[in-house]
């Protein structure tokens, strides 16, 4: 007699894993608490926000993923990358393959024009020349700027500039983009049109979001989980049904 064989359901991969995540700063006699003893665990192809108000802890946790700052104790680990334990050049490489980074401020340099500007990581990464304008041209096309790779910065609008940025976050198709209040310079409209950008890149690549913002609406209608910070603590983590993917399949 055969006995059918149980086959299990794949595990979720964990994306970001944090135990007890501390970033404290000293000044003067004061200690400043940025981040206070933070244990999360975030899955791979998740779009999480982390709320709070300001001085929360929301931007000092997002860098201490991005690897721009490292925890007093605790730890931090990001595909596998316990952060903490690398060398300088290794988080440069961290920086470089697997995380994109978008802020507030879009960053680009005044004086290259957009493409130039989206090519800069594939010159950090020593990739050929005539590599470089081919995947620049592709990164630009996904977020709706093939007509403007020679334009410079103090050309484009704001949302067109945060979209150059988000093209710069994506050229090397990293399996994490972490988000820095990406709308807090753009109108309502132009804001709109970002977030529904990086939650196409999200739902189509797969690709690990961590957004923070201040604005909860806007994580109410496009994150999967809500992440509340304060006073550099962990206070709530709850699931969310985005209201834009359910306005979607209302649509259907």
């Amino acid at each position: 007699m055969t006995t059918a064989s149980t086959v299990s359901a794949p595990r979720e991969t964990i994306a970001i894993h944090s135990e007890n995540l501390c970033r404290h700063y000293r000044m003067g006699n004061n200690v400043i608490r940025a981040v206070d003893g933070v244990s999360l665990e975030i899955h791979s192809g998740e779009f999480v926000a982390l709320l709070g108000t300001s001085g929360s802890g929301k931007s000092s946790m997002l860098n201490l993923i991005a690897g721009l700052d490292r925890p007093t104790s605790g730890s931090v680990v990001v595909q596998e990358r316990d952060l903490a334990k690398l060398s300088r050049e290794e988080l440069a490489k961290y920086r470089l393959h697997v995380v994109g980074m978008v802020f507030q401020s879009f960053n680009l340099i005044p004086s290259m024009t957009i493409a130039e500007n989206v090519e800069l990581p594939l010159r950090f990464a020593e990739v050929e020349r005539s590599r470089r304008s081919a995947l620049a041209l592709e990164a630009l096309d996904r977020v709706g700027l093939r007509a403007r790779i020679h334009h410079r910065p103090s050309e484009l609008s704001g949302g067109e500039q945060q979209r150059a940025a988000l093209a710069r976050a994506l050229i090397n198709r990293p399996q994490l983009l972490l988000a820095d209040e990406p709308t807090g310079n753009l109108d309502s409209h132009t804001g709109t049109e970002i977030l529904d950008l990086i939650r196409d890149l999200n739902e189509q690549m797969g690709m690990t979001v961590v957004m923070v913002t201040h604005e909860r609406a806007l994580a109410q209608r496009y994150a999967q989980r809500m992440i509340f910070l304060a006073d550099g603590r962990l206070v709530d983590d709850r699931p969310n049904t985005p209201l834009a993917s359910s306005a979607r399949e209302a649509q259907q």
